[in-house]
């Protein structure tokens, strides 16, 4: 059976296309992640959870409940471990289609929550991989480092091969942290082109006085035909509040 996802992904994957002229002058946007809201892809079905998990894993569990309450990990890595002795529980959480290991293709990149069984915070909740497919081939299975969703395909050097803008979420102590990183999957290896560290911080849920949020703009330089483009990150403040009203306050990484 070929491998299908819904239609509605084309509508829901957005690009930016290499195509547009650049002068000296022009910038364009990656990523706003003051206003741009995070992609909600349509769930996915169990028929098509099962036949793309069962590609990837040789054997997992279908249900938390099917947990050992009582299995300890040897060795440092626990989610390692976890994942040898099949305590894991995958799933889902997010796909996109394009070309992301050679030019030409047409792939989907299932992005998969593992589900190592009793993850802490400490351990993210667990690891996090791309899957690729061509077809009902599975051409790619690489760790991403914890990034949970998908917020935009690109192909910003014009080589037909896709970029895929990665993020990855974090609660701590009423802080939400978020982080983003843009990764190609060229020849079926997972590199990172460019990793723009945290991008927002919301602290509202603190309840401190003078709590805000802070959030960046990614814009894409100027580039010759072929070549990967160098990004800009802009980066804003605002009170908490349900109108924000964001004040331009720095140029470079948010957390540096």
């Amino acid at each position: 059976m070929m491998i299908k996802a819904p239609l509605i992904l084309l509508l829901l994957i957005a690009s930016v296309s290499p195509g547009q002229t650049r002068t000296a002058t022009t910038r364009r946007l990656l990523f706003d992640f003051r206003t741009e809201k995070r992609n909600s892809p349509p769930k996915v079905g169990p028929a098509l959870q099962k036949t793309v998990l069962s590609k990837v894993f040789r054997r997992y569990l279908t249900d938390d409940t099917r947990c050992k309450s009582n299995f300890k990990a040897s060795g440092d890595d626990y989610l390692s471990a976890a994942r040898k002795a099949g305590q894991f529980v995958p799933s889902i959480v997010d796909f996109a289609s394009g070309s992301f290991t050679a030019a030409g293709k047409t792939e989907f990149a299932y992005l998969i929550s593992v589900g190592e069984c009793n993850a802490s915070h400490a351990d993210n909740f667990g690891s996090k991989r791309i899957a690729i497919f061509s077809g009902e081939e599975l051409v790619a299975n690489l760790d991403i480092n914890f990034n949970s969703s998908i917020l935009r395909k690109t192909d910003l050097n014009g080589d037909g091969i896709n970029e895929l803008l990665l993020s990855a979420g974090d609660m701590a102590q009423g802080t939400l942290i978020e982080t983003a990183a843009l990764y190609s999957f060229e020849n079926g290896k997972a590199s990172v082109i460019e990793d723009f560290g945290q991008v927002t911080e919301d602290a509202c849920a603190t309840g401190m006085q003078g709590s805000e949020v802070k959030a960046v703009v990614l814009e894409i330089g100027v580039a010759a035909r072929g070549k990967m483009p160098k990004f800009k990150i802009d980066n804003y403040v605002s009170p908490c509040r349900k109108l924000k009203r964001w004040r331009f306050v720095s140029t470079g990484k948010l957390d540096q």
